[in-house]
């Protein structure tokens, strides 16, 4: 009813990918705002130039109207951009002289041509439009998402690893839900179940784990990885985190 100005949406699913998107929901959302002249907003703070040289919206072939990007843009130094069609972007600009009149939005921003940003930004997409280094990260973190996941078969816990391009998310399943991998990424449990507040004892102590054998993950857990990961990386991890889930049964917490 014309009552939606914008959407705005990770194009990788929630939380970096935490709660997958179904699949054609992009495509779906695509054609609704396009038919009810709404602005289509893919927050690609972290999938730009991580999931592939063109961001999430290329691997998709999904144009959105806005795209907004962050650290990755500056090389992981503080910056961000905005970028989209011309006519919304125009509204930031100094009104010229055939438009005098025109309302100007005001943007601000701390970083605006800080040199330091600028020049790692430079060098970091030099680097993802002239190599492999996107392609790599994905490649290891489909490969480690499989090792995990086999260890924990192996181990026989109820956790399940997932994520897409080159990231992964370790869901603790304190429901012991009969879910798959592959459950998860069709959209078959919902965001109630994936954002489901852990048991953050049992989460601090697996990192606790995983630093005491030499891995650091982030506490959500989860993590990104990186082009410069290595086969023997991936072996000390997957060891890492066998030795940790061990740990943690041996504590009555798996």
């Amino acid at each position: 009813g014309g009552q939606v100005a914008g959407v705005i949406v990770e194009p990788t699913g929630s939380s970096w990918g935490q709660v997958p998107l179904p699949p054609g929901f992009l495509a779906t959302l695509r054609e609704l705002t396009e038919r009810h002249g709404a602005v289509l907003i893919f927050d690609e703070v972290i999938s730009g130039f991580r999931c592939a040289p063109g961001g999430a919206q290329a691997v998709y072939q999904i144009q959105p109207d806005l795209t907004t990007l962050a650290k990755i843009l500056a090389g992981g130094l503080s910056g961000g951009a905005v970028g989209g069609r011309a006519e919304i972007l125009q509204r930031l600009a100094f009104p010229d002289e055939a438009d005098p009149h025109r309302e100007k939005i005001p943007h601000y921003g701390t970083f605006n041509a800080n040199p330091l940003s600028a020049a790692a930004g430079l060098a970091t997409l030099e680097l993802v439009a002239t190599t492999d280094a996107c392609q790599r990260a994905n490649d290891y973190a489909a490969t480690l998402r499989q090792n995990l996941n086999e260890v924990l078969a192996e181990e026989h816990v109820p956790w399940i690893v997932y994520g897409s391009f080159s990231g992964f998310h370790i869901f603790t399943n304190p429901q012991r839900l009969p879910l798959t991998p592959a459950d998860i990424e069709a959209g078959r449990a919902g965001w109630s179940v994936l954002k489901t507040e852990p048991d953050r004892e049992l989460v601090n102590r697996f990192r606790l784990g995983m630093l005491i054998h030499g891995v650091d993950m982030l506490g959500w857990p989860g993590g990104p990885t990186s082009a410069v990961q290595t086969t023997a990386d991936l072996e000390h991890t997957t060891r890492a985190f066998r030795e940790t889930l061990r740990g943690l049964r041996a504590e009555g917490l798996v």
